[in-house]
């Protein structure tokens, strides 16, 4: 089921969909509501910008709230100052003309409409640290819930419990309190005892600052120099001079070769990683061969 941010965010685009294409009668309506914006000042599409200046001029000294009190003048003068915003700018002039010409061409005109009014008013800049921030923090409490929900499911194992035991057992030199009445200090025990425990649980790590996007795109110049480096050497090691691979390198090389993702590596054994290592896994023919034996050793024991 879709986060409830989605669907609100979903439901607020359809209904603007809905609004400009059912309840908005024409793409020129956003401009000056119901009315003409000409029409409000008093002068025709073919005016000029000296006209509708002067016509603009003659209106506010009539409908002014300074000059006039009545309340339905004030909402008089904002359209006339709004229809004035928009036909003095050459620009915005244009865009309204053309959504008079083409009434059809409504999500056309609604979108010219808005990147005029709002989209010069924001730097890009501001645009994306904005969206980064908010991606990083969906992003982190997104990773936060899951870790939390593979935390308390590992808490209810019989190993964890165990574990926590045993570990109760050491702290107390191998003495336990069985009294019933000790039952809430036993609780604030385990509490205390299971923040020294480590959980390793698959799939599932602790979020880290360094995993959010906004992080990994300020460190992105760092990390492509990085990688140009490593490359770089990597080349003129082992393609240029032909040294033989370190023991570093060649775990790589091997993991990479049996794609096995990093922290499955990991839990392999040192003696089973030295032996793969020693079958330099990385050439094409060793590789094939060791999957063969392992294909074999899997049909023999059927």
């Amino acid at each position: 089921m879709a986060p409830p941010a989605t669907i609100r965010c979903c439901a607020a685009a359809l209904t603007l969909m809905l609004y400009i294409l059912i309840i908005s009668p024409s793409s020129s309506a956003i401009y000056c509501d119901e009315d003409d914006c000409y029409d409000l000042l008093g002068v025709t599409q073919t005016a000029n910008a000296s006209e509708i200046k002067k016509a603009y001029y003659k209106l506010s000294l009539k409908h002014h709230p300074d000059k006039n009190p009545d309340p339905e003048s004030k909402k008089l003068f904002v359209k006339i100052a709004n229809a004035y915003e928009i036909l003095k700018d050459e620009a915005t002039r244009e865009q309204y003309d053309y959504a008079i010409a083409h009434p059809e061409e409504v999500f056309y005109n609604t979108a010219r409409y808005y990147h005029a009014y709002y989209g010069h008013k924001t730097d890009p800049r501001f645009v994306l640290v904005g969206l980064l921030l908010i991606l990083s923090g969906f992003q982190y409490m997104n990773q936060m819930t899951r870790y939390n929900q593979a935390v308390a499911m590992v808490k209810k194992t019989p190993a964890y419990k165990n574990r926590l035991r045993a570990l109760e057992l050491e702290r107390s030199g191998g003495v336990t309190n069985k009294k019933k009445s000790n039952r809430q200090m036993d609780k604030k025990v385990e509490e205390d005892l299971s923040k020294e425990l480590e959980l390793d649980i698959k799939g599932t790590q602790k979020p880290s600052i360094w995993e959010l996007l906004g992080v990994r795109f300020i460190v992105l110049p760092y990390t492509i120099g990085k990688l140009l480096l490593w490359n770089g050497c990597w080349f003129w090691r082992y393609k240029v001079k032909h040294a033989p691979y370190s023991w570093e390198d060649a775990v790589y090389l091997t993991q990479r070769s049996l794609r096995v993702p990093l922290d499955a590596w990991g839990n392999i054994d040192e003696s089973t990683k030295e032996d793969l290592v020693q079958r330099r896994l990385w050439v094409k023919s060793n590789l094939e061969t060791y999957f063969a034996g392992l294909r074999k050793e899997s049909k023999r024991r059927r």
